[in-house]
């Protein structure tokens, strides 16, 4: 047929070259993708299929494989919890499931070193400010060169445990704050303190020391210095109880809080923590599995800012998000005001 074709002077069609952008050949589904157990492989080790160039640090980039010219995106920094990496973080909020619908680029990188958290804990991968600051920087300029700045139409920060404490010391940072439009805590911190239960942690031998009064916990969020959306998203056994107010509502003048229809999900999270199922502890998370979210809004906020508390029935800190809850949260991101990286320097 091809020779056919050429014999009537018509070219058999080209085909279209791949989308390479910083490197990376986009790829739909998204690349070192895993589910469930398989996800405690090496798969899940991966570091990245980018690189920052002046760390040389490798981080994941997912985006659009049919992104047009000019065309307008929303950037999501998705910033991993202590003692996880890029890509377990790329499926406990799989935000890359949806990058093309809802036009969706996320960076997801992985801090650089390990330490404690607190006395008597072991060393385990955390974020911390001299490392990695200044290498989430240069991340989310590296997008912003990549896929122009003038095309950024909104940039969330989305963190999980310690990423999400992360996210509440950097959101209001000279670099981020005039480029943030909002943030995601995912079990990383409420403004207005979603308190965590006694037993909340990994689980630990019956001999092993309680950790200090004092010690991180992703239940607390301080109250930021500048202004963006924001949404609160936590396992329903891995705090106290969800508190009836919200300060950062009323900073925004919302009116109060109201109940969203229920979010059911038929089929689990990607991933879970595979190393603690043995001595389980559902305060920090069993296996993944489906389940339901309550959703609370706070409605008419000033400026048209999204203020949001979305609580999964029955999970813990760890279990990943299911498909829907996942959607939902990204559908609320898509609804909230952005542009602050278009004007900002």
């Amino acid at each position: 047929m091809a020779l056919i074709g050429l014999a009537l002077g018509f070219a058999a069609p080209a085909m279209a070259a791949p989308d390479v952008r910083a490197g990376v050949t986009c790829e739909s589904p998204p690349p070192l993708h895993c589910h469930g157990a398989d996800c405690a492989s090496a798969l899940i080790l991966e570091p990245g299929n980018a690189v920052e160039p002046k760390s040389g640090r490798k981080f994941f980039l997912d985006y659009p494989c049919d992104l047009k010219p000019g065309e307008k995106v929303i950037f999501i920094l998705n910033i991993h919890g202590a003692g996880s990496i890029g890509n377990w973080q790329r499926h406990y909020f799989p935000a890359f499931d949806y990058k093309e619908k809802y036009r969706l680029v996320i960076a997801t990188p992985t801090a650089a070193s390990t330490a404690s958290l607190f006395p008597g804990m072991p060393a385990i991968r955390i974020w911390q400010a001299a490392e990695d600051d200044a290498y989430l920087q240069d991340i989310s300029t590296l997008v912003f060169d990549t896929f122009g700045k003038a095309n950024i139409k909104a940039f969330w920060l989305a963190g999980h445990s310690q990423g999400g404490m992360t996210s509440n010391r950097i959101v209001c940072s000279d670099y981020f704050r005039t480029k943030v439009d909002g943030w995601l805590s995912l079990s990383g911190g409420r403004i207005g303190p979603a308190q965590v239960p006694p037993g909340f942690g990994p689980p630990r031998p019956a001999d092993a020391p309680p950790p200090p009064a004092d010690a991180p916990r992703p239940g607390a969020a301080k109250t930021p210095t500048c202004d963006f959306s924001y949404i609160f998203e936590s396992g329903e056994r891995e705090i106290v109880s969800l508190p009836d107010a919200s300060p950062w509502a009323d900073r925004f003048g919302c009116g109060p809080k109201a109940r969203r229809e229920d979010i059911v999900d038929d089929q689990p999270g990607w991933v879970y923590d595979t190393t603690r199922q043995a001595n389980a502890n559902p305060v920090w998370g069993l296996t993944a599995r489906p389940g339901t979210a309550r959703v609370f809004v706070y409605p008419n906020c000033r400026d048209g800012r999204v203020v949001a508390d979305v609580v999964r029935l029955d999970k813990g800190h760890t279990e990943g998000l299911e498909p829907k809850v996942t959607e939902v949260l990204i559908q609320m991101i898509v609804a909230a005001p952005g542009g602050r990286a278009q004007q900002g320097s």
